[in-house]
């Protein structure tokens, strides 16, 4: 049985009621977004809150507003961040972003998501993890109409497998959104990137900045570059 929490160096992350538990894939998320100009963010699908912890933790000054269409998960959420030393900074709503675009008046400077990503694989039988994890209730297409949300030099940054990015970025360009910014996440030195860091902006001058990530070195042995990614947050990294 999996831990009912994840302890990170400035807060825990409760996770019982989540059917996405904590994972690299958020933490990278969380640690990667640049959060420079960022003092009104929007976290989409916001789970744990982890990703929206993370964020409040780097950037002290930003403003932080998650959306979770699964009712149990946004309650935990709000837990975490009210158990956070940043609480006053959030605000958690149990909304799908299909509404919540419909009404929210605020531009965001940066929006962050770990979506759904299967689109035509076998569903899980438990309904609240299979909800967090196809494209059902959140398509591509709707997920980057958010950039309608965003400042004109806002940032939007997401997590995917490495197999769903041209797909994601053709869904982008119909919200005339374009990729300023690309990470290749490998497991190790010698495998093929399993995910893919992606930052999108209104504007685009410049080809995008493309670099790549190794996880780990042998099994638990993580290189300089993640440690140094992910060492303001994991304990024993």
């Amino acid at each position: 049985m999996s831990n009912t929490y994840f302890q990170f160096k400035q807060f825990r992350v409760e996770q019982e009621k989540c059917a996405m538990k904590v994972g690299t894939d958020g933490v990278l998320l969380g640690a990667w977004a640049n959060v420079a100009s960022a003092s009104h963010i929007l976290d989409i699908g916001t789970g744990t809150g982890l990703i929206a912890l993370m964020l409040a933790q780097r950037q002290p000054n930003a403003q932080i507003t998650a959306i979770e269409i699964d009712k149990a998960a946004s309650e935990q959420a709000t837990e975490n961040f009210q158990a956070s030393p940043w609480g006053r900074r959030f605000s958690c709503l149990n909304v799908s972003l299909q509404d919540f675009i419909k009404d929210e008046q605020t531009l965001f400077d940066l929006i962050v998501s770990n979506p759904p990503y299967f689109n035509n694989s076998l569903k899980n039988p438990d309904r609240q993890r299979s909800q967090a994890r196809h494209t059902d209730t959140l398509s591509f297409e709707e997920l980057m109409q958010a950039g309608s949300l965003l400042t004109q030099e806002g940032i939007f940054a997401i997590i995917l497998p490495s197999q769903a990015e041209e797909e994601v970025i053709t869904a982008a360009k119909k919200s005339n959104l374009y990729c300023s910014r690309k990470t290749e996440v490998l497991p190790k030195a010698d495998a093929q990137p399993k995910r893919v860091l992606l930052e999108f902006k209104k504007d685009l001058t410049n080809a995008p900045i493309i670099d790549q990530l190794t996880i780990e070195i042998d099994r638990h042995v993580y290189t300089p570059e993640f440690k140094k990614l992910t060492e303001d947050f994991y304990l024993d990294k």
